[in-house]
């Protein structure tokens, strides 16, 4: 277990984030928002390619202070969606997490306040409709250990790859490939070419999408026109000799 000091920063919408001391980063972008930067980078473009299907198992990384989760509980909720939601989220700060219970989240939660507190406290929550648990350890672990082909959904927001780059690294994403059903959509903030030269050589269609006003990268295992505009990686490598995907270091 880790033990941050992370500081409160209000954003843009009016939901707080913290500013990870070890990181050197704020959790959420303060110009956006953290509800906002849920459900435009993640929750809206994902969910609107998946609307048909009635249920939805998503790999939340990382948890941090569970927005992407807890907004996507919101989001079906507010929007009358019967969809069955099971989410899975790596997290190494269990301390972080515990604290959640006390954290001062916006009124929109106020709904939802016995799940936050139910996985603050046990790392988990289930009732017949949702399915949460969180695990508290090194993601590149965890994900090992899940079942594969089986996630629609991967909410790609660890930290950057400047200061977190084992979790953007070609090895990482072939990992995630494997977890991925044929008809999975991936989304993440990142718009970095080294990042998504690293999800086409792992076997990804790379998709640029832009849900408000910041860009956002979405990737597939199948190519897909109703993603957004596809970027053709095999040009980029011939255009710019000089880029690179990102590797773990015990393989550079």
């Amino acid at each position: 277990m880790q033990d941050n000091i992370n500081s409160v920063v209000k954003t843009k919408d009016g939901s707080n984030t913290l500013f990870s001391q070890k990181y050197n980063q704020h959790y959420h972008n303060p110009d956006d928002g953290a509800i906002n930067e849920s459900l435009s980078k993640h929750i809206l473009p994902t969910f609107q390619y998946h609307k048909e299907k009635d249920e939805l198992t998503i790999l939340d990384i990382c948890f941090g202070i569970g927005y992407n989760t807890f907004t996507t509980l919101l989001y079906v909720k507010n929007n009358n969606q019967s969809k069955k939601i099971n989410i899975y989220s790596p997290e190494l700060d269990g301390n972080l997490v515990s604290s959640l219970e006390n954290f001062n989240f916006p009124k929109e939660f106020e709904e939802i306040k016995h799940i936050i507190k139910e996985v603050a406290i046990n790392k988990k929550y289930e009732d017949e409709n949702i399915k949460i648990e969180v695990n508290i350890g090194d993601a590149r672990e965890y994900i090992k250990t899940l079942e594969k082909n089986s996630f629609d959904i991967i909410y790609q927001d660890a930290f950057s790859s400047e200061v977190n780059q084992e979790l953007w690294t070609k090895e990482y994403f072939d990992d995630i490939y494997k977890l991925c059903k044929q008809d999975c959509v991936m989304s993440t903030y990142s718009v970095a070419t080294p990042i998504r030269l690293s999800m086409n050589e792992a076997g990804f269609y790379i998709y640029e999408y832009r849900p408000v006003k910041r860009k956002i990268t979405l990737a597939s295992k199948i190519k897909k026109t109703i993603l957004g505009k596809f970027i053709d990686m095999d040009l980029k490598r011939q255009r710019n000799k000089e880029a690179k995907a990102i590797y773990d270091k015990s393989n550079n």
